[in-house]
């Protein structure tokens, strides 16, 4: 088998796609400046660095004309950037007229552009093999397994700042050897064909409970987990909870409630010795009959000064409770045990769609199943020839495992590691001529769209509405409806996740000696601020500026505590306004700051770095060689960090990046390496003041913020590009940044609202179509 489905691979990865012209798309009107005036300036303020002899950056001007920017747009694209953002001409060298400048700006622009919508190069995103969220998502909406497939297959590379890059993910014996594995697992667990001895898998609090788990855990519960896991068959499991803390010993012994699909099924007084000082852990440990398909376990402790009366909790004289001091480490589920079969689960159900019987031979029953599950695997219809071998490894199965059943698992198996499934291959037309452009099939749309929003493969409608080639006429109502599921989530843990390093804040560790009060609650609930925003702004359809200017976040006691936010009870997270100049926006979240700092001190330069390539596109490049280290170092005070930047820059190699760098980092140094706000540090007022090389002015992040929304253009069009890389699942290319202007003067026009943001993607040139490979 494994030989049959390396073969249809390499046959992938021979068919090429592209698509034809969509050319609709509205270029700037010409403005009334001739080129020659342009061109004069250009050759005052920039040919003395940028010539053949001094090519200062590797980049020489003279040839280019302004006469002919179609001919030369890669270049001029470099230098409008340049230009629009002040970088160009440097500090210290003469400088053009303000508004000529801008004037040259907008020319350009209107050229670039103008060439853009005249001649669209789409480009030609690689065959794609689904990462490890889209392969475990994809299991998800296909057979309703919620599984973390993390550590059953390998990691994934990244490219331009994502892991979704086709060009990156590439394919290594390890990866079908662990799909093959995982394909095994997987059609096992969907019908309960458990073969293996009892196991025992562990969850960790990776996500708050409190307020967050649609009711399984009551509100007044503290220190829980909720955890989902899927039970293969009907047998006894074992669910072992591990606790830990130091709970007073003048207090009634802490009480775990334990539940079961929000229905109690044990509360226990956890015993502690009240000669230990240290903090302490305890196994508690139940065992229960369970049905197969997913149950949700949790486990928490009631707050100190409850009392359980007729089996509901009543809070004590102290209201809101304050938390308890015992908290659940880990969960451990055991079993299964003494099963008494596959049960009835919602994934069987899925499944078999058909039971073979007088009416309905095997072979026909199957046959339905087969071609059901292949359709939303493959993403398209399927022919004879996709359900043929299917069919064969059928029959092999049935006839191994003596069952019906044995034999959907096979098949099952085989669709699961079928190219059509870990592989997204768009087919060109077969009169494609090389280095044309076309537009894309509906169902290669349809994928697009379902991987780009869900991370997922499409659901029936979205199939449906390509099958039929009516997805187009369609396509802004459905990107809506698709913004508006559950599964649009996936936006926020991988596109969010990598725009905004939320990744990162799992791995980073601030110093405990400079920073004891850090800890694993306030870990999570940093993370788990910025997702709810995000996933606000995406759900509820928000303009994509409240990014950085939101008047409101999401916090719990722990975190508002952290940010001197008073009024904020409970341990569930909660839409919170936010009436000062302190917070607002995703600059002042906790996770952002946390992770542009070192482990011991701020960074202006790392904060600085962060602002110019998430919220600017307009990264500083690597610093050249043999620049002198920053003298700094962990014991190094804000007011004595200033000093040392101010000197670095006295560099002239350092200042043309850290003049720019060095301002946005210093508006945020009021927050220190885990996002405290503080206005002194050791006695001394912290300077939170900058000055950008244009003579801009601002202190402290409500400076920073109106800067930034100044230059809201900028920041559109940096979360344009981010998103458009994103959905395409390639880098960009100087021909694609008309198309990032003309999404952002859609997204304009549409309010700002993501919604407006996410369809003008979904209709732009490059996501429409697709160029065929010149070879």
């Amino acid at each position: 088998m494994l030989r049959a489905i390396t073969s249809a691979f390499l046959v992938a990865l021979a068919i090429a796609a592209s698509p034809l012209a969509l050319a609709g798309q509205a270029a700037s009107p010409r403005p009334a400046e001739p080129a020659a005036t342009h061109q004069k300036l250009l050759n005052r303020y920039c040919v003395a660095c940028h010539n053949e002899q001094a090519k200062t950056a590797g980049i020489s001007i003279i040839g280019l004309k302004t006469t002919a920017v179609p001919s030369a747009a890669e270049p001029w694209e470099k230098i409008l950037r340049k230009v629009r953002t002040g970088e160009m001409p440097p500090v210290g060298a003469p400088q053009p007229d303000k508004a000529a400048a801008a004037t040259l700006a907008h020319w350009l622009e209107a050229e670039l552009d103008r060439n853009g919508a005249a001649k669209p190069n789409p480009g030609t995103p690689s065959i794609h093999r689904l990462n490890r969220a889209e392969y475990s998502n994809a299991v998800r909406d296909l057979l309703g397994l919620d599984l973390d497939n993390a550590a059953s297959l390998p990691a994934d590379d990244s490219g331009y700042g994502f892991d979704n890059i086709g060009s990156v993910l590439t394919v290594s014996p390890l990866h079908m050897e662990k799909y093959m594995s995982t394909a095994r697992r997987v059609s096992r667990l969907a019908l309960g064909h458990v073969k293996s001895k009892p196991a025992i898998e562990k969850y960790s609090p990776t996500a708050a409970t409190n307020g967050e788990t649609g009711g399984e855990l009551p509100l007044t519960v503290r220190g829980g987990i909720v955890v989902r896991p899927f039970f293969p068959v009907d047998a006894e499991y074992s669910i072992m909870v591990r606790v830990r803390g130091n709970p007073s010993s003048v207090l009634p012994p802490p009480k775990l409630d334990i539940r079961v699909d929000g229905k109690r099924i044990q509360l226990l007084d956890v015993e502690i010795n009240a000669a230990e000082e240290a903090q302490i852990s305890r196994n508690v440990e139940i065992k229960i009959p369970l049905t197969a398909g997913k149950h949700v376990i949790g486990a928490g402790f009631l707050p100190e000064l409850a009392r359980v009366e007729g089996g509901a909790v009543a809070r004590g004289p102290l209201a809101p409770p304050p938390a308890s001091p015992a908290s659940v480490d880990y969960v451990l589920i055991g079993g299964p045990f003494d099963p008494k079969g596959p049960g009835n689960s919602d994934t069987r159900a899925r499944v078999l769609t058909c039971k073979p019987g007088p009416a309905l031979p095997e072979a026909a029953c199957a046959q339905r199943i087969i071609s059901t599950i292949a359709r939303r695997a493959y993403r398209r219809p399927v022919t004879v020839a996709d359900t043929a071998p299917l069919m064969k490894v059928f029959a092999m199965g049935r006839k191994d495992g003596d069952s019906f059943e044995a034999g959907i698992e096979t098949a099952l198996r085989a669709i699961l590691v079928s190219p059509s499934f870990l592989f997204r291959v768009e087919r060109s037309p077969a009169n494609a001529l090389p280095g044309s452009s076309h537009k894309i099939s509906d169902l290669d749309l349809a994928s697009r769209l379902s991987f780009f929003i869900w991370s997922s493969i499409p659901d029936d409608q979205l199939l449906t509405l390509a099958s039929q080639n009516r997805l187009r006429p369609v396509l802004q109502a459905q990107v809506k409806r698709m913004l508006a599921d559950p599964k649009a989530k996936a936006l926020v843990e991988n596109f969010a996740g990598q725009w905004l390093q939320l990744r990162n804040v799992a791995n980073w560790r601030p110093d405990p000696d400079k920073f004891p009060k850090f800890d694993e609650p306030l870990r999570f609930a940093l993370q788990r601020e910025t997702e709810l925003f995000v996933d606000h702004i995406v759900r509820e359809d928000r303009s994509v500026l409240e990014f950085l200017n939101a008047d409101y976040s999401f916090l719990n006691e722990r975190l508002a505590n952290h940010y001197g936010v008073p009024g904020v009870k409970g341990s569930y997270f909660r839409r919170v306004p936010l009436n000062g100049e302190e917070r607002g926006g995703v600059l002042t979240h906790g996770s952002v700051l946390l992770v542009s700092s070192y482990p011991t001190r701020t960074s202006p330069v790392l904060r600085g770095k962060w602002v110019l390539e998430n919220i600017l596109a307009s990264p500083p490049p690597p610093p050249p060689p043999n620049v002198p280290d920053l003298k700094a170092n962990g014991a190094t005070s804000a007011k004595d960090l200033r000093k040392a930047l101010e000197e670095h820059r006295a560099n002239i190699a350092c200042a043309a990046c850290h003049s720019r760098l060095d301002p946005l980092g210093f508006a945020l140094e009021n927050f220190d390496a885990i996002g405290t706000y503080r206005k002194t540090e050791d006695g001394a007022e912290v300077d939170s003041s900058g000055a950008l090389p244009g003579g801009t002015t601002f202190r402290g992040p409500s400076g920073l913020k109106q800067v930034l929304m100044e230059r809201s253009d900028q920041f559109v069009d940096c979360i344009s590009e981010k998103l458009l890389t994103y959905a395409l699942g390639r880098g960009l290319e100087y021909y694609d940044l008309p198309v990032v202007r003309q999404i952002r003067r859609e997204t304009e026009k549409g309010g700002y609202q993501f919604s407006a943001l996410a369809a003008a993607i979904a209709n732009s040139v490059p996501f429409q179509m697709r160029r065929t490979p010149d070879r």
